[in-house]
C-alpha cells in the first residue's frame, strides 16, 4: 500500500469515527431533551413532539428548532431556557441555539406513542 492509499484509508477511518461520535452526541442530546418537561403537561418536550429538528455541526454546536403546544404559552421562556441548559450540559456540546417556531403548528399527531399512552390519548 502506498502512502497515498494509507492517507486515504486513515482519512476514511477518521471520518467514520467522527460520524459515530456525532451520532452518539445526538443520542445524548435527545436523552437530555427527554429530561425537560412541559410545566403544564407531564410529558417531556421530545416525546411531546415539541422538538422539530436537532442539528449538530462538526464543531459540536447544536441547533434546535422547537415549538410549544400554544403560541401564547406563559412558560415559553422557561421551557426554551430549560432546553438550552439541558443541551449545553451534555458532555461534548460546545453551544446550543434554540429557534422557537410556530410553523408548522403543533398538534397531538407529533406526540410519541409513549406520550399518547401517558396522557391516555392512545385510542
Amino acid at each position: 500500500m502506498g502512502l497515498k492509499d494509507w492517507f486515504k484509508k486513515k482519512s476514511a477511518e477518521i471520518a467514520e469515527e467522527d460520524k459515530e461520535r456525532k451520532m452518539r452526541l445526538e443520542r445524548d442530546i435527545i436523552m437530555a431533551l427527554r429530561q425537560v418537561y412541559d410545566p403544564e403537561i407531564p410529558v417531556n418536550v421530545y416525546d411531546l413532539g415539541l422538538i422539530y429538528e436537532v442539528k449538530v455541526d462538526d464543531d459540536h454546536n447544536v441547533y434546535i428548532q422547537m415549538t410549544l403546544t400554544a403560541p401564547n404559552c406563559p412558560m415559553a421562556d422557561y421551557v426554551v431556557d430549560q432546553v438550552k441548559t439541558a443541551v449545553e450540559d451534555v458532555p461534548g456540546v460546545v453551544s446550543a441555539k434554540i429557534d422557537l417556531v410556530f410553523e408548522p403548528v403543533w398538534d397531538k399527531s407529533r406526540m410519541s406513542e409513549e406520550a399518547l399512552v401517558e396522557l391516555g390519548l392512545d385510542d
